[in-house]
């Protein structure tokens, strides 16, 4: 593993099929020991019923309010509070604001593709 320094080309951001918009900032294949992510979830979207298996989950809130619902709590989000959301727990997360609900994704160990379970299909 070496050093990183890295600069965030914001027209990287793409939309996926949970219905949020996603900017990997960190997510190396020569360290899976965590990643980091910006998802954007416009208003009055509900991104899917998911859970991450084996990974754990810290969203950190820069703009915008949200409802995430993980397992059988409601939390209510703002700028600048963050929610830690334990591996293989029930989650999905509602802009109830009026302006795009902007957060930071952070996950240990890193996420992938096989670590998302969509619990919708």
């Amino acid at each position: 593993m070496t050093v990183l320094k890295k600069y965030t080309d914001l027209s990287s951001e793409y939309e996926t099929s949970e219905r949020c918009h996603i900017i990997e900032l960190l997510n190396q294949d020569d360290d899976r020991t965590q990643s980091i992510a910006r998802a954007r979830v416009e208003p009055g979207v509900t991104t899917a019923w998911h859970h991450l298996q084996g990974t754990s989950e810290v969203y950190y809130i820069l703009s915008g309010e949200g409802l995430a619902e993980v397992g059988d709590e409601t939390y209510e989000l703002k700028a600048h509070e963050l929610l830690r959301i334990p591996a293989h727990t029930r989650q999905r997360i509602t802009n109830s604001g009026q302006e795009d609900l902007v957060f930071l994704c952070f996950c240990v160990p890193a996420f992938s593709m096989s670590t998302y379970i969509d619990l919708e299909s």
